[in-house]
């Protein structure tokens, strides 16, 4: 790890630190498998300790990735799909018939909660007593037409999880992700140094204590972390690219923030975020970062509010730190020639009076519309046998692209997604 602390970073945590009023905060900062930057400041516990990289702090919610790849992990396995209904693995469960894509999804209309005065007794019902009271929840929405976060959603995913995989869902991230991956620091329960939670009073200066809450609710949020954990936890989830599958949008006015199967998706500006946060009593977290870049960042305090303070201090440094680390690209290098039956498609062809233009490279045919080079535009092909592609990547995809010769030998036409694409400009219809 660099110990370099760029201004700008160690700025813009400061800022937030005060604008905000938080106790203590702590942030890092990542660029692909390596945390390049560090800082923790403030007052961590009643004696006044400062906090360190590796001070834990409760990530809350920031748990549900680690559910909702335990899921990812069973389904590629084979143990289970995501479309199962959940009585498939839980019989007899009530809202058995709820998928588990529409629970990853937080868009199956259960309620946010389980039933019951859960915040107010800070008491969590798990395992039996959680599948017993679940006839007692409401369905609130129709599934599948609105996003709506809901708690009990993945607290009945970790009981999918502890059924298929035959062990409590803690320990199977413990075994499956934690452990594997290096998270020496991400725990159940506190592992000292851990800071203290609090509850900032709004008039005044004063830390009041917020109750500790070491049990329950696993699959939900009852991770302590820090935030060099998650910036590699954030790292890994980047590979998985089913969770970042946009499954719905939550901001249906401007389109600035859906979910993926796991994953809060934030758009800002031509960039989409990928992450979570977390809040528990005392604390707030989140982690962010961009996919292409493998660039981001996670911030965590020991306070209850605002919870917007993490989110706006995450994103700043996550695009400070894509302007600070964002790799600089190779140089464009000459490659061997393309095979002959790849080099007589290379060019330029026409989608009726749409030109379209076909090129190799990296050993791929490649094609995008002549006026764009928007990356979403680009259709990348893998060849399934001789004069037949498939759209792998881009637009189109899964799409078939079969070439059609003349007696010569020479392509007369293409069908790319069953349309007709030649080498002049045609219209519908035309032989």
């Amino acid at each position: 790890m660099s110990t370099s602390q760029p201004d700008a970073l160690s700025r813009a945590l400061l800022d937030g630190q005060r604008t905000h009023r938080l106790p203590s905060v702590s942030a890092a900062v990542y660029l692909g498998s390596e945390v390049v930057w560090t800082e923790a400041l403030g007052v961590a516990d009643d004696g006044g300790s400062t906090p360190t990289a590796e001070t834990q702090y409760r990530i809350g919610s920031i748990t549900k990735t680690f559910t909702a790849a335990s899921v990812l992990l069973l389904h590629a396995e084979g143990a289970l799909a995501l479309d199962d209904p959940v009585d498939r693995h839980l019989p007899g469960v009530a809202h058995g018939r709820l998928s588990l894509r529409r629970l990853l999804a937080h868009t199956s209309g259960l309620q946010r909660e389980p039933p019951g005065e859960s915040w107010e007794s800070l008491r969590f019902p798990e395992g039996e007593e959680l599948l017993a009271q679940l006839g007692e929840a409401e369905l609130v929405l129709p599934e599948a037409t609105h996003w709506h976060y809901s708690n009990l959603a993945y607290a009945l995913l970790g009981e999918v999880v502890a059924a298929v995989s035959g062990r409590p869902f803690s320990r199977f991230a413990d075994e499956r992700l934690i452990r594997p991956l290096g998270l020496a620091r991400t725990t159940w329960e506190s592992a000292a140094p851990a800071a203290r939670g609090y509850y900032v009073h709004p008039y005044a200066r004063t830390l009041v204590h917020e109750k500790d809450l070491e049990s329950g609710a696993t699959a939900v949020g009852s991770l302590w972390s820090t935030p060099t954990d998650l910036c590699r936890w954030a790292d890994y989830l980047a590979s998985l690219e089913a969770l970042h599958r946009v499954q719905v949008m939550a901001d249906l006015d401007s389109w600035t923030a859906g979910h993926g199967l796991g994953l809060q998706l934030v758009r800002k500006g031509e960039r989409v975020f990928f992450g979570h946060g977390g809040a528990m009593p005392g604390f707030l977290a989140m982690m962010l970062g961009c996919r292409a870049e493998r660039i981001g960042a996670a911030v965590v305090t020991n306070a209850s509010t605002p919870s917007v303070a993490v989110e706006t201090i995450c994103l700043e440094l996550a695009e400070k730190a894509l302007e600070l680390y964002a790799p600089v690209p190779d140089p464009w290098q000459p490659e061997p020639d393309p095979p002959d039956a790849i080099a007589e498609l290379l060019g330029l062809w026409w989608e009726e009076g749409n030109p379209f233009v076909f090129w190799w490279e990296q050993g791929r045919l490649h094609a995008r519309p002549q006026d764009s080079d928007k990356p979403r535009l680009v259709s990348v092909f893998e060849a399934e046998g001789p004069d037949r592609f498939r759209v792998v990547e881009g637009r189109e995809r899964g799409e078939l692209l079969q070439v059609v010769r003349n007696a010569d030998g020479t392509p007369a036409k293409l069908y790319w997604a069953t349309y007709p694409v030649t080498r002049e400009p045609r219209t519908f219809g035309s032989d």
